[in-house]
C-alpha cells in the first residue's frame, strides 16, 4: 500500500482543481462537474494525486492538513503568481512569520514558504503539515501506513517518500483536539496493492490506535478510517479488486 491521494472537499471541483493545477504544474486526470483529479509526479513512477470532490456544503471545519508551497528565493514571485490565479492574502492570526499565508480560490489557507534546506527536491509542493495529538505515535502510524521514511524537518516528526523527492509529511502537535463529527476538509488516501489483505490491515490500524468509520454514506468502493488523532483517511482498493 502507498500514499496516493490528497482528498480535497470543494464547492466547485473544476474551479478549485484548475487553481491548484496551475499553482503546482500538475497534469489533469479527470475533469467532471463533481470531481477533478490532477497528478503531481514525484519521481519516476511515484506520484501524488489531488482529488477535488464536490460536497453539499462549504467546508467549515478547521484545517488540520494544509498545503505548503515552495517559495524560497522566489517566495514573493510565487505568492504574486498565486494572487494572479485567484488567491487572496489571509490573516489567520499568524503574526510575524517568514512564510506568506494566502487563501486559495475557496478561501482555504495555504502557505508560501521561505527557503529551507529540507525543501531540497520537493518540487512545487514543499510540505503537508498535519495536526496530530502525538507526533511520535502518529509518526510511526503514518510511516507504516504510507511506506514513507523519516527525514529531517522542523516538525517533531517528518516523513518523506523513499525516493527523497516530493513533499514532506510534517506532523505537528494539534492546537486543539479533533472536533467530534467534524470531517477534515483535506485528507489523505492510501491505495492498496495486489496481495494486500484489507482485513489484516484494518486489524493493525486498530492495534495502532486508529479505527474504521461507518458514516452511512452509502455503498462506496473504498473504506474510511481515522488515525489515532481522529484524522480521516481512506483505503482505496487495489486496481482491479473489489472493495
Amino acid at each position: 500500500m502507498f500514499l496516493e491521494n490528497l482528498g480535497i472537499d470543494a464547492d466547485d471541483p473544476i474551479r478549485r482543481g484548475r487553481f491548484w493545477e496551475a499553482a503546482l504544474g500538475t497534469t489533469a486526470l479527470t475533469v467532471e462537474p463533481d470531481i477533478y483529479e490532477t497528478r503531481l509526479d514525484l519521481d519516476g513512477d511515484a506520484y501524488l494525486d489531488l482529488c477535488f470532490a464536490r460536497v453539499p456544503e462549504h467546508p467549515t471545519s478547521p484545517l488540520r492538513l494544509h498545503l505548503d508551497l515552495r517559495g524560497g528565493e522566489r517566495q514573493l514571485e510565487v505568492a504574486e503568481r498565486l494572487r494572479g490565479l485567484g488567491a487572496r492574502d489571509l490573516d489567520i492570526g499568524q503574526g510575524e512569520v517568514p512564510w506568506i499565508v494566502l487563501g486559495d480560490v475557496e478561501g482555504a489557507a495555504l502557505c508560501v514558504m521561505e527557503e529551507r534546506e529540507e525543501y531540497t527536491d520537493t518540487g512545487p509542493l514543499a510540505a503537508l503539515p498535519l495536526d496530530v495529538a502525538d507526533p511520535q505515535r502518529e509518526g510511526d502510524f503514518w510511516a507504516w501506513l504510507t511506506g514513507w521514511v523519516e527525514t529531517s524537518g522542523q516538525a517533531p516528526r517528518t516523513l518523506r517518500h523513499p525516493s527523497r523527492r516530493g513533499p514532506l509529511l510534517s506532523l505537528y502537535p494539534e492546537p486543539e483536539p479533533k472536533r467530534p463529527g467534524a470531517k477534515n476538509p483535506i485528507h489523505l488516501d492510501i491505495r492498496l496493492e495486489a496481495g494486500d489483505d484489507v482485513e489484516a490491515i484494518t486489524a493493525e490500524i486498530a492495534e495502532r490506535g486508529g479505527r474504521e468509520l461507518h458514516p452511512g454514506w452509502g455503498e462506496l468502493p473504498w473504506r474510511i478510517y481515522q488515525d489515532p488523532s481522529g484524522n480521516e483517511f481512506c483505503l482505496l482498493p487495489a486496481p482491479g479488486a473489489a472493495s
